[in-house]
């Protein structure tokens, strides 16, 4: 790696600061502190502050009053969804591992939340999206298997409504999606998630550089 001069370096430096200020910019609250807690006790590395500031935005921008989740983990990215949606809001949270599920269940209730705002579904994404309504949601969250990401797209443009949002976390892959070394396989899915949203006619996308990264994109009408 070549050296950097004075001037790149600052850059570099103020980027990298800027970065953390955006990512710690909204305080969170005992809810999601203990929701944090258990995903860590489960070795689960829940979406950072910064990334679920974004996704509470998402949701309320679209007025958000049906969501799709794929991984639910401990609740972290849930409460955050629910917050951004509309107060008859339901979110449908799809995930392998029903302990976990368990832990989510207790962290919305913890945040106020009515039990009959979420519904949750065990079992495997690709086995669980193909029974959801078609065009019945305004946003489609994606957190789960890298390898069947392309998967997660093609269900999300059937679920979403015109005008709604597909979002994945985790794209930049702690940096080994722009890093020219051999990758596994799930990199390499994923700079192929990449490329066809960003190519898609049907899609308007960006991808926000926070958290591990997030790739957004509206379904065109």
């Amino acid at each position: 790696m070549r050296q950097l001069r004075g001037q790149e370096r600052a850059i570099t430096a103020n980027r990298q600061t800027n970065w953390a200020f955006a990512d710690a910019y909204v305080a969170e609250d005992e809810a999601l502190h203990w929701a944090r807690d258990r995903a860590r006790e489960a070795g689960l590395r829940a979406v950072s502050p910064g990334t679920g500031a974004a996704l509470r935005l998402l949701a309320a921008t679209a007025d958000a009053k049906a969501v799709a989740e794929i991984g639910t983990g401990t609740g972290v990215s849930g409460i955050y969804l629910l917050d951004g949606m509309r107060p008859d809001g339901v979110l449908t949270t799809v995930d392998p591992e029903p302990e976990w599920q368990q832990f989510a269940r207790e962290a919305f209730r913890a945040a106020g939340y009515a039990a009959n705002r979420s519904r949750f579904i065990p079992g495997p994404a690709l086995d669980v999206l193909p029974r959801l309504a078609d065009g019945g949601y305004d946003l489609v969250f994606c957190d789960g298997d890298r390898l069947e990401c392309m998967d997660y797209l093609a269900e999300s443009l059937r679920l979403l409504r015109p005008g709604g949002i597909v979002v994945f976390e985790g794209v930049f892959a702690d940096g080994r999606t722009v890093d020219s070394a051999a990758q596994p396989a799930e990199v390499l899915r994923l700079r192929e998630l990449l490329r066809e949203v960003r190519e898609s006619h049907r899609l308007v996308p960006t991808l926000l550089p926070v958290g591990d990264g997030l790739l957004c994109a509206v379904r065109r009408g």
